[in-house]
This record gives structure tokens, C-alpha cells and sequence, in this order.
């Protein structure tokens, strides 16, 4: 462990915030995982550089993660360090008129709102998304017809050389719930988002009908990760594990949400090995019965086993 205490002493040096061992499962909207070797919070730029330099000589692993949300950690954690952006990474501010440059660590609420108090129009679909703006670039997110692909300008990202670079247009390599990052690497470090001029009532109201459309279908008062399956092309995941009698289909403490059967939820005590089994069985069944494959969407991380 003297790795880590090398970087963690980088990291106090940088001001930043550190734990050893820190539970994962505080961290995700699972409500799952086990720890961290060194949890860090970073709140500058020159932090995060710091600590990605000195990582990279130590041959550490570093992962950053946002809200939680489309995230499914190990029982046996996350070996090496993970990052959460704080400070710096939540400003929000206006560029040209219609430009929002937001940190990678800012809510998707927390921008939307932003967005909507200066009449901008774009990003009514992400109301509602429990995500960072900086996870939500890194996997395209989307709802209701609207992906990240559709107003997202320009990334900067922070690289294993800690080195700041951008990337726009076609070279972010946007396809469904894809990103250039997903292939890559690399730490946002913060978005550049093109909206365009808006009306405030006609914004809040779409917003507020797609968060009660979200209520109504989803298990928004259970944690989850959130859709777990990318949708198959010509079908919805939800519907066929539905057709398939998988709904309340439960291993240990994760099972199928009973009001939406594109979601597990941790019903309270689950592991990630409960879910995995689970999503091992409804692949299975669902691929049995009509044929097609479902693809994970969540991202599962660190070690399986305790």
C-alpha cells in the first residue's frame, strides 16, 4: 500500500479531500459497492493534473466518477484511486450568447436549471437524469428523443499525462449511449453545450412533463442505476423482460422493478453479485424466449468478489 499513501500525500498536498476505503456504495445511486482504496475529491484542475501525474509514475489506477447513477461497483471495491470532481468542476457559466460551459462534476439538474433561467431551449430531456454533466457526455445520455450528441459542442478532458485537451464535433465519435471517452479514456473535465433561445414557461413546462412521465413509469423512490439495458433495435428491453414474466424477478436483494421492467432496484441488503446473477438470468431468458440479446447498459466496475 505505500502506492497509495504516496498519492494520497499527493493529494493532501493539493488540498484535496481523501479517505481510505472509502464504502462505494455511498457513491452510487445502487446503493452498492465495496471500497475504494483512496477516494479523492478534487476541486481544481491542477489538483486533478497532480494527482494523474503521480499516479501514472506510481502505476496506479485512477477512476473519476460523477453522480453514481449507470454505475454498479464490485463487493470486493475499486483497487487504486477514485476521483470525484467537486469545485471548479461545478461552475456553470454563459459563452456567446447561446453556449453553456459547464464542469463535469455539475448535476444534470443543476444545469438544466441553469439553462431554463436564461431561456435556453435543448436540454429539457436531461430534466430529471440523476447524472453529472461529465457522465452524461461520457456515455451519451438521452431520453425522450433528445441524446447528449444533440447539444454537446466541444469536451475538455484531462488525459493520463494529466495534460488538458478538447475534442468537438464528429471527433467525439457520439452514437447511442457511446462516446470517443468510452474508447479512450480520459477525465472531462468540462462540456461545452450549443442551446438555442427559448421561451422560460414553454421550457419548465417540458420539463416538467417529461420528470412526471419519468414518475409515473419509473422507480424513482428505489435505488437503482438506472435503465439497465441498452434498448435492442425495434424492440424496448423493458417490454420484452415484461412479455418474458421476469417482472419482481428477484436474486438475493436486486430484483425487477415491479413498475418498470427495464430496472432493477436494490430492495434493500443487494450486492453486486445479486444483480449480476440477475442480469445473467434475464439475458438468458429474454434471449430464449424471443431471440434477441440484451446489452448491458450499466457499467460494472471493480472486483466481483469479496
Amino acid at each position: 500500500m505505500e502506492a497509495i499513501e504516496q498519492l494520497e500525500r499527493t493529494a493532501v498536498s493539493a488540498c484535496c479531500l481523501t479517505t481510505r476505503d472509502e464504502p462505494m456504495s455511498r457513491h452510487t445511486t445502487f446503493r452498492i459497492g465495496g471500497p475504494a482504496d483512496l477516494f479523492v475529491v478534487a476541486h481544481t484542475y491542477e489538483a486533478l493534473c497532480a494527482i494523474l501525474q503521480e499516479a501514472g509514475r506510481l502505476a496506479l489506477p485512477v477512476m473519476t466518477i460523477g453522480k453514481g447513477s449507470n454505475l454498479l461497483v464490485g463487493d470486493g471495491g475499486i483497487r487504486g484511486c477514485v476521483v470525484s470532481l467537486a469545485g471548479d468542476f461545478e461552475n456553470i457559466h454563459l459563452r456567446n450568447g447561446n453556449e453553456v460551459v459547464a464542469g463535469a462534476g455539475t448535476s444534470l439538474a443543476g444545469l438544466c436549471n441553469f439553462a431554463k433561467k436564461w431561456q435556453l431551449s435543448g436540454l429539457e430531456f436531461a430534466w430529471g437524469i440523476p447524472g453529472s454533466v461529465g457522465g452524461a457526455a461520457f456515455m451519451n445520455a438521452g431520453a425522450y428523443g433528445g441524446e447528449m450528441k444533440d447539444v454537446v459542442r466541444t469536451v475538455v478532458y484531462a488525459g493520463a499525462d494529466g495534460v488538458k485537451r478538447s475534442v468537438e464535433g464528429e471527433k467525439l465519435r457520439f452514437a447511442y449511449r457511446h462516446s470517443v471517452f468510452m474508447d479512450e479514456g480520459g477525465v472531462l473535465c468540462s462540456v461545452t453545450f450549443q442551446l438555442r433561445p427559448g421561451n422560460t414557461d414553454q421550457i419548465a413546462a417540458l420539463m416538467e412533463d417529461y420528470y412526471s412521465r419519468r414518475k409515473a413509469k419509473q422507480p424513482l423512490n428505489k435505488p437503482s442505476a438506472g435503465s439497465v439495458f441498452k434498448r435492442p433495435e425495434g424492440h424496448f428491453a423493458g417490454t420484452l423482460i415484461e412479455q418474458c414474466g421476469l417482472k419482481g424477478c428477484a436474486i438475493g436483494g436486486a430484483m425487477v422493478s415491479e413498475k418498470h421492467a427495464g430496472f432493477i432496484v436494490n430492495r434493500g441488503g443487494a450486492t453486486c453479485e445479486d444483480v449480476l446473477r440477475l442480469i445473467e438470468h434475464i439475458q438468458q431468458v429474454v434471449a430464449q424466449q424471443t431471440g434477441v440479446h440484451l446489452e448491458c447498459e450499466v457499467k460494472a466496475v471493480g472486483e466481483r468478489r469479496k
